[in-house]
């Protein structure tokens, strides 16, 4: 299972961006790996991880824009979560 995780967290940093990421199989992915996951009211999801949060807007369809791949990208990057870092 851990490796289905780890293909989800690999495909934010893929390049060019992806454009399919579902966004359901990312967020069990995330928690897999630690970031705690709190979904409001407002159909977002606040992402805590090292101190740092993240606020990531959930999209109408089941996949995540680009724009927000690379907002999400550096965000993993600034807390230390990288295809490197993980296993």
């Amino acid at each position: 299972m851990s490796h289905k995780h780890k293909a989800k967290i690999e495909k934010v940093f893929e390049h060019p961006t992806s454009a399919n990421i579902d966004v359901k199989k990312l967020i069990a992915a995330l928690e897999h790996y630690g970031v705690k996951v709190e979904m409001t009211k407002k159909h977002k999801v606040k992402l805590f991880h090292n101190n740092k949060e993240f606020v990531l807007p959930l999209p109408h369809a089941e996949t995540l824009p680009k724009d927000e791949v690379v907002l999400l990208r550096h965000w993993l990057e600034e807390v230390g979560l990288t295809p490197e870092n993980i296993a």
